[in-house]
């Protein structure tokens, strides 16, 4: 089932066009990556998912349903620009925003609780928020943003202000969530991250959705005839078959395998059982894999 259904999505302003014919779906469980450069149109689209804006024309609908209050209440969002109460306690704070999304006080309390264990800030109910740290100022506003139990969770930069320590506990809470069922568009310009999280992808960029689909798919559909090869003793690189091989140049395996490495480009149309053959005959080989582009590499592809 789709969480999310969004079709022929236009949005205007005045003459920039934010959004055009933008179509995209995400099914329920998926942590979905939302990429972009800036002015790409990202914050447009989770201002009118969230019912924050309103479209020009297209559809968008939340669990089938056309955006209204009652989908309002299944969504989560955080936006990049946060929007806390210095003066408010962080308990009071929490309850606060997950009433206003219909949540229980007595729930909403409990699953506070459960947050405020998990971001390793128990006995901070009591203290205003501009007490806080900024770092623990953004695991208030992540915990105001789940603590009504929702079932499309955004979050829009979310890394923002958060040490390496505390980036990993968020990727923590996104594994729980994806174990409790919730579906999570992740909106980050922090590629490590998006690669390592999410399992599916969406590019936007000049209001146009580029690409969307699983990672490993759009890896496969964007990889090169680039080959990593590691070998126990070193290649005679001018002695290489140039009618396999176009070009062959060492390099430092990253992940400190004992051996001597290589990136080789082949030459169309040669398998990669030749290529095995071939090399294999003046040194053992160790390792041999087809490269795959980072989701960087895929980033700037598009984008530029």
């Amino acid at each position: 089932m789709n969480v999310l259904t969004i079709e022929h999505l236009d949005k205007h302003f005045e003459k920039v066009k934010a959004l055009s014919d933008v179509n995209l779906n995400v099914k329920e469980g998926a942590i979905m990556g939302l990429l972009g450069p800036n002015g790409a149109g990202k914050t447009t689209l989770l201002r009118i998912i969230n019912g924050i804006l309103s479209k020009d024309h297209g559809e968008v609908k939340i669990l089938g349903e056309d955006i209204n209050l009652k989908t309002a209440r299944n969504i989560g969002y955080m936006p990049e620009e946060r929007g806390l109460y210095d003066n408010m306690t962080v308990a009071n704070q929490i309850v606060f925003f997950g009433q206003l999304k219909g949540g229980d006080p007595r729930r909403l309390r409990e699953v506070m609780r459960e947050y405020l264990k998990l971001f390793n800030i128990e006995g901070y109910e009591s203290r205003k928020l501009k007490e806080l740290s900024k770092g623990n100022q953004q695991k208030v506003q992540i915990i105001a943003t789940l603590v009504h139990e929702p079932k499309l969770v955004i979050l829009d930069e979310p890394f923002s202000g958060f040490d390496p320590i505390n980036g990993a506990l968020l990727q923590q809470l996104i594994d729980r969530l994806h174990n409790q069922g919730a579906t999570v568009m992740l909106s980050s310009h922090n590629m490590h991250a998006v690669e390592d999280m999410c399992d599916s992808i969406a590019l936007i960029n000049h209001g146009q959705l580029l690409l969307s689909g699983n990672i490993a798919d759009i890896k496969e559909e964007n990889k090169t005839d680039e080959i990593l090869i590691t070998t126990s003793s070193p290649i005679a690189i001018e002695g290489v078959d140039n009618s396999l091989v176009r070009k062959i140049t060492p390099y430092d395996a990253k992940d400190s395998r004992k051996g001597y490495s290589y990136r080789l480009r082949k030459e169309l149309n040669v398998s990669n059982r030749e290529l095995l053959v071939s090399i294999s005959k003046d040194s053992n080989i160790i390792h041999f894999e087809e490269a795959l582009p980072s989701l960087n590499d895929i980033f700037i592809k598009y984008t530029t």
